[in-house]
């Protein structure tokens, strides 16, 4: 059970507050979005999910994920995908945040992968958080998807290079995306977030489900110049091995 928050905010310390995310807390599925009443949800072959047209931004790299049997997409650093079809939504995340968002009512779900919690007021990027939220979260808005039956489950923001400790890049973008849900009035029901541990998250749109695997933290250095690049099909390959499901 998740403990109240406090009323004066003043009592507890970002950092303290940060340390209780270190343990991943993981909420059952909603038991409703079993039920028989629900819309079948639509599902597209491989061949139409790679046809459509890519908007800036969205994720457009299509597979067959062999593991799952499911057509996947994977969300690069600064990509989203929003669905409410039978397919899964996966990245790999080291200091990076991916926010999974969705809508129980509707079944529509979301992922983005941003890598800083702001930028340049110039620079438009779903890199940044701050533009990467809104972009999310209006995608879903467009499939029907309302706020107030919005929830979220966040993945990310490892310390996966010892030397980053006088600005942990992944503390502030927790930090972010926790103020800015909380703003936003959406609950965070599941997370896994801080630590040292890369992690390779699988989103499912149409059910809500999250599962996220701790990646062996054997070369940090290449995982944060991959996310840097973007290439999350690199990240993949020098991070197998050595870790734990969580569901």
């Amino acid at each position: 059970m998740i403990p109240p928050r406090p009323t004066d905010a003043s009592a507890v310390s970002p950092t303290a507050a940060l340390e209780r995310r270190r343990a991943p807390r993981i909420a059952p599925l909603a038991p409703e979005i079993y039920g028989s009443h629900q819309i079948v949800p639509p599902e597209s072959s491989l061949e139409e999910l790679k046809s459509r047209p890519r908007k800036p931004g969205l994720a457009s790299f299509f597979y067959l994920d062999h593991h799952f049997q499911y057509n996947a997409v994977k969300v690069l650093p600064g990509e989203y995908f929003v669905a409410n079809e039978n397919l899964v939504i996966m990245t790999v995340l080291g200091s990076c945040i991916a926010a999974c968002i969705w809508d129980s009512r509707m079944r529509v779900g979301g992922m983005n992968h941003f890598m800083l919690p702001d930028g340049d007021s110039m620079d438009v990027s779903g890199r940044y958080g701050s533009y990467a939220m809104e972009l999310l979260i209006n995608e879903m808005l467009k499939l029907g998807a309302r706020r107030e039956t919005m929830q979220a489950k966040i993945f990310g923001g490892a310390q996966v290079m010892h030397g980053f400790t006088t600005m942990n890049v992944g503390e502030r973008n927790t930090a972010f995306v926790v103020n800015y849900l909380q703003t936003e009035r959406i609950p965070v029901v599941s997370e896994d977030v801080l630590d040292i541990y890369p992690r390779k998250v699988c989103f499912f749109p149409v059910t809500g489900k999250a599962m996220v695997k701790r990646l062996a933290h054997a070369h940090p250095e290449a995982l944060v110049a991959q996310e840097k690049r973007g290439n999350a099909r690199t990240v993949v390959q020098e991070t197998s091995g050595g870790s734990v499901d969580l569901f």
